[in-house]
């Protein structure tokens, strides 16, 4: 049997090719432990390289877990890598956004009446992005969609779960209030994301 360090050693491997968040039910598989002990290992991995203050940090989405440069690092790497396009989502898919994050699991038709506009074009970007997907239908006349945030969302945004969004009273009220681009507003704020426009 694989020691512990032999394990954790892999499974750093392992986060390093896969590319994609690694999922502890999967690492549990190909080391042949138990989840229990794949996500453990892992959050212990995510531990260590933060009690050390690596350039690279160990991001956890749900149960998976994923390699990432740390947030205080973001200029030196926008040097090395300039000149790059930063595109952010505009500012209606960023309140549909919040609707659907804050709301989920939430209909177009909650959604268009939360802001008084149609979103099909946007919720099109939104879900083409994999930042939002479906998430069964409601129980409604019709049994109309409903849509949540995914995982890519939680990466793209710096969040582990759900649970780490900041509160919000009357995410209405806010979308409802005159604010610019620029508004500065500490409730409608999500960290910014380099992606396409929508």
């Amino acid at each position: 049997m694989n020691s512990k360090k032999t394990i954790k050693s892999a499974l750093e491997s392992m986060m390093y090719i896969w590319g994609q968040p690694l999922d502890a039910g999967t690492a549990a598989e190909v080391c042949n432990i138990s989840k229990e002990d794949a996500l453990l290992y892992l959050s212990e991995l995510k531990e260590e390289y933060d009690e050390q203050g690596r350039g690279i940090m160990i991001r956890q989405i749900g149960k998976s877990f994923q390699f990432a440069t740390r947030p205080e690092n973001a200029e030196f790497i926008e040097r090395l890598c300039t000149p790059v396009k930063i595109r952010k989502l505009s500012q209606s898919a960023l309140e549909v956004l919040a609707i659907v994050a804050y709301k989920q699991p939430v209909t177009k038709a909650e959604i268009d009446s939360i802001r008084g506009v149609k979103c099909d074009r946007v919720m099109e970007g939104l879900v083409s992005k994999g930042l939002v997907c479906e998430r069964g239908r409601s129980e409604a006349v019709g049994r109309p969609i409903l849509y949540g945030t995914t995982d890519e969302f939680l990466k793209h945004f710096g969040f582990s779960s759900i649970k780490e969004l900041p509160e919000i009273d009357d995410l209405e009220g806010v979308l409802s209030s005159e604010y610019s681009e620029d508004d500065e507003s500490e409730q409608m704020k999500f960290p910014e994301v380099n992606n396409e426009h929508v």
